[in-house]
């Protein structure tokens, strides 16, 4: 009896000691986050375990943070806070999604380079994806010294991107960011294609502008080497490309619906109405489409283009200049009929 006195209080602590311990299992391994599909949690550079706590409250919907908090406390998770994109849904345990977030190991996010037409927009739509702001990234992008070791300028420097999606952690930084635009690049520049671009008497940079020219004027797949043909057709033959769309680019005046006289005359660098040859640089961030269109351009004699009267986006071509001076007439008159000015 004495015994059994003696070994109850030994008995309960056990009990009390399994329990808790089955307590702190179940919030360590429990599945607390209730979101209905894969969610990225963003954890900025300036973040606090505070602030860490009320993102998985509202952006993952956390039950219960204690497991989590438990965890904070014993790891020093306060003190050795990753910034970083971090992918969880409903099924991942309390332990699972700390130790990603306690050793940094972010889920890569898409990236997407879309084709626009100046840095500064692509400084824009990139640090609306990215933990650097669109600030920081302009600020690279404006770094003559940096991209100059990248092989580019200002002028030249829309051409080293290339619109696609492309796997990045969200932490990139500007400078990382654009050593790995250089990278795709470089990759999309084999020998094959460079020697494609010397039998067309251009530099891999003169291609992109030419694209940039050619995705300016029409929109239509089909159209786009026809149009290239056009240009370089021009080129072969010294003639002015006078291409509206690098009038519009050297005035920063992209809504311009008919060019004017006054506008033909105004000298920007980018005046193919005044300076022969290409303008200093892409007048957009030309699509991987646009540079192939360029590189596998159409072969004609054409050396004139105009609108369609019927406003469908594709082009009349012709050869001479009787027979474009009809074709602008044509167009012209459709412009007046709709009173754009």
């Amino acid at each position: 009896m004495t015994k059994n006195k003696r070994f109850l209080p030994v008995l309960c602590t056990v009990c009390l000691l399994s329990a808790a311990s089955g307590g702190v299992y179940t919030l360590l391994t429990g599945r607390p986050f209730q979101v209905e599909r894969a969610t990225y949690l963003y954890i900025d550079a300036d973040d606090t375990a505070d602030s860490v706590y009320v993102k998985l409250t509202e952006q993952l919907h956390a039950s219960s943070l204690t497991g989590f908090k438990m965890l904070a406390a014993l790891y020093g998770y306060p003190r050795q806070i990753r910034p970083g994109a971090y992918r969880a849904d409903a099924s991942v345990r309390t332990f699972e999604l700390f130790n990603r977030l306690r050793h940094g190991h972010q889920t890569p996010v898409r990236l997407v380079v879309p084709s626009v037409r100046t840095t500064g927009r692509m400084a824009q739509v990139l640090g609306r994806k990215l933990m650097a702001d669109s600030t920081a990234i302009a600020t690279q992008l404006a770094d003559s010294a940096f991209i100059a070791r990248l092989g580019f300028d200002r002028q030249t420097l829309p051409a080293l991107f290339l619109p696609n999606t492309y796997e990045v952690y969200w932490t990139l930084s500007p400078a990382e960011l654009l050593q790995r635009m250089k990278r795709e690049y470089d990759r999309y520049w084999t020998d094959e294609r460079k020697e494609l671009a010397r039998q067309i008497g251009l530099t891999p940079i003169e291609v992109a502008t030419l694209a940039s020219i050619v995705e300016e004027e029409t929109a239509k797949k089909d159209e786009k080497p026809m149009i290239a043909g056009l240009y370089l057709n021009r080129l072969h033959k010294g003639m002015l490309l006078q291409a509206d769309p690098t009038v519009k680019f050297g005035l920063q005046a992209f809504g311009l619906k008919r060019i004017l006289h006054t506008h033909l005359q105004t000298d920007t660098p980018y005046n193919t109405y005044l300076h022969t040859g290409l303008p200093p640089g892409p007048i957009r961030i030309p699509s991987i489409e646009g540079l192939e269109s360029v590189l596998h351009y159409a072969r004609h004699p054409y050396i004139y283009m105009c609108a369609k009267e019927d406003f469908s986006g594709y082009h009349h071509f012709a050869t001479t200049w009787a027979e474009h001076t009809a074709n602008a007439r044509r167009y012209q008159q459709a412009l007046n009929r709709r009173r754009i000015k």
